[in-house]
């Protein structure tokens, strides 16, 4: 019993840390979304434990702590594939960014260069 208090009280807290987070705009939502999702189901679990031993004997595991084990594994997958999402649009980002500072560098150049032409000497 103290450890379904404390999963819930620690999945409140992320849950509130995440939020408080993306008020105080230090993260974005699609950045937090994984994590909200992640603390919403583990609420979800702990407050309706039942279902969560429905789910657990419906897809065949003996043992709670083994469905706990793979559920933790793809929850770790799924927050690092966003991960890699985001740091792939980041990237494609930069690179356009970098690409447009050598386009205004060049056109920057080749306005100085033609205002001192036209200078009288």
């Amino acid at each position: 019993m103290i450890e379904k208090y404390f999963v819930l009280t620690l999945s409140i807290a992320v849950l509130i840390l995440v939020l408080e987070l993306i008020r105080e705009e230090k993260f974005t939502f699609k950045y937090a979304f994984g994590w909200i999702f992640v603390a919403l189901l583990a609420i979800v679990f702990t407050v309706f434990d039942s279902l969560f031993s429905e789910i657990v004997h419906f897809l065949g595991f003996e043992l709670t702590k083994d469905f706990v084990l793979c559920l933790f594994f793809a929850i770790f997958v799924f927050l690092s594939l966003m991960m890699t999402v985001f740091l792939c649009q980041q990237d494609k980002h930069n690179d356009t960014i970098a690409q447009q500072l050598g386009i205004l560098e060049f056109e920057l150049e080749e306005l100085k260069k033609k205002l001192n032409q036209d200078k009288p000497s």
